[in-house]
C-alpha cells in the first residue's frame, strides 16, 4: 500500500473530502462532473510538478462564491510502507501567497522535489490519448514526467537548461561578446547533456520492459529515442558555439535536447503509432504506462492514477489490465461513471461514491 487517509480542503469542487481505508485497488465512481478526476489531480500534486492537468495554482482552489472558497487549498496524505506509517505528506497554497505551492513532509517545510524521494506517482488520463499525434514537445513532456518519477533531479536540470537557452537566445539577438556566450553555452551544455542522457536511459529501460510482453491484447509498442543533438556535454557545447550564426537567424537553438523526439511503432505491424487506430494507440499508451509503473515501483512506494480507462477497453483488454495491475507493486486509483466495468476487481477494491464534490465510502 502507498497512500492512506487522503484529505482535500478547498480543492476544486471539494470543500472537505477525506478518503481513508485505502487498498491496492481504489475506485472512484460517480457521474461526469462529480469531482472524481479532481481527486486524482489532488493526489498527483503529492509529486513534483504541476499535476495531471498542469493547471495554474489559481485554478485549483474552489471558485469564488462557493462556501469556504478562496485562494487557499490543502492536500494531505499518509504514506504507508509495510503496514507502518513512514511519512505524512502535504501540499498547500496560502491565501496571502496564492502563486506559491508549499510542501510539507512530516511537518517540515521542504521542496516539491523532495516528494519524489518518498514515492512515485504516474498517471494516464483521456487528455493523453493523442500523445502519438501531438507535437514533439508534448511527447518530450510525457517522457520528462516519467523520468521525473524515477530520477527526481531531472526537473531541476530541465529548468536550468531552459533558463540557459533563453539567456543564450537573448545574447545572440543582442550580438553579445563571445565570452558571454561561452559561459552560458557551458551551462546549457551541462544541463542539456544530462537531460538527454536521462531521457535516453529511461526510454531504453522502458523498451527493455516492453520487449518481454506479448503483442496482444495490448498492442506492444517499440520505443526509440531520437536525440536532437549530441549526448556528450563537450560535443553539445561545441555544437552550440559552431551554430551561433544559424541560431541567431532562426531566433532559436536548432540543436539540443529541446529537439529530442520519441518514436513509437506497433511491434506486430511496424506501423508508426500515429498511423494506428485509436484503439491500438490507447492499448500502446496503456502498455507504456504499465511498463513505467513497474520501473517506478522498484524499491519504493508508487501510485498509478488511471482516469476513465476501463470504460474504453473491450472485455479482453480490461481483464488483462486488471490482471497486470493486480500483480504490480503499485497502488492503483481508477475512476468511472458506473461500477459495472470494474466487476472483476469490485470485491478487492476500496470504493468511493463521488457526487457534487462529496466523497462517501461505498
Amino acid at each position: 500500500m502507498a497512500l492512506a487517509k487522503i484529505t482535500l480542503q478547498n480543492f476544486r469542487n471539494h470543500a472537505a473530502s477525506e478518503l481513508g481505508e485505502t487498498s491496492h485497488f481504489n475506485l472512484l465512481v460517480g457521474p461526469n462532473g462529480a469531482g472524481k478526476t479532481n481527486v486524482l489531480e489532488a493526489i498527483s500534486l503529492l509529486a513534483p510538478g504541476r499535476g495531471l492537468r498542469r493547471a495554474p495554482l489559481a485554478d485549483l482552489a474552489r471558485k469564488p462564491g462557493s462556501e469556504g472558497s478562496g485562494a487557499a487549498f490543502a492536500i494531505g496524505a499518509t504514506l504507508i510502507e509495510q503496514g507502518q506509517v513512514s511519512a505524512r505528506l502535504g501540499t498547500h497554497v496560502q491565501e496571502e501567497r496564492p502563486g506559491r505551492r508549499l510542501v510539507r513532509i512530516n511537518g517540515a517545510e521542504t521542496s516539491a522535489a523532495a516528494l519524489s524521494e518518498w514515492h512515485a506517482i504516474a498517471w494516464l488520463t483521456p487528455a493523453m490519448d493523442g500523445i502519438f499525434t501531438d507535437s514533439a514537445g508534448a511527447r518530450r513532456r510525457f517522457v520528462d514526467r516519467m523520468a521525473l518519477s524515477i530520477e527526481p533531479a531531472h526537473a531541476r536540470n530541465v529548468g536550468q537548461f531552459e533558463n540557459a537557452l533563453r539567456e543564450r537566445n537573448r545574447l545572440l539577438e543582442d550580438r553579445a561578446e563571445a565570452r558571454w556566450l561561452d559561459a552560458i553555452e557551458a551551462q546549457a551544455a551541462s544541463a542539456g547533456a544530462t537531460i538527454a542522457q536521462t531521457r535516453a536511459r529511461l526510454v531504453a529501460r522502458l523498451a527493455d520492459e516492453l520487449s518481454v510482453l506479448p503483442d496482444e491484447p495490448f498492442a506492444r509498442p517499440v520505443l526509440v529515442f531520437r536525440p536532437g543533438g549530441p549526448l556528450d556535454q563537450t560535443e553539445l557545447r561545441a555544437a552550440f558555439a559552431r551554430e551561433r550564426s544559424r541560431d541567431r537567424a532562426a531566433g532559436r537553438a536548432l540543436t539540443g535536447p529541446q529537439r529530442d523526439e520519441l518514436d513509437v511503432v506497433m511491434a506486430r505491424t511496424g506501423l508508426p503509432a500515429a498511423a494506428c487506430s485509436t484503439g491500438e494507440q490507447k492499448a500502446m499508451l496503456i502498455a507504456i504506462t504499465l511498463a513505467h509503473g513497474a520501473l517506478a515501483a522498484s524499491g519504493r512506494p508508487s501510485v498509478l492514477l488511471l482516469d476513465e480507462v476501463a470504460a474504453h477497453l473491450d472485455p479482453v483488454r480490461r481483464a488483462e489490465l486488471f490482471s497486470r495491475l493486480r500483480g504490480a507493486g503499485t497502488q492503483v486509483w481508477l475512476t468511472g461513471t458506473e461500477i459495472a466495468p470494474f466487476a472483476e476487481i469490485e470485491s478487492e477494491a476500496a470504493i468511493w461514491r463521488v457526487e457534487h464534490g462529496g466523497v462517501q465510502k461505498a
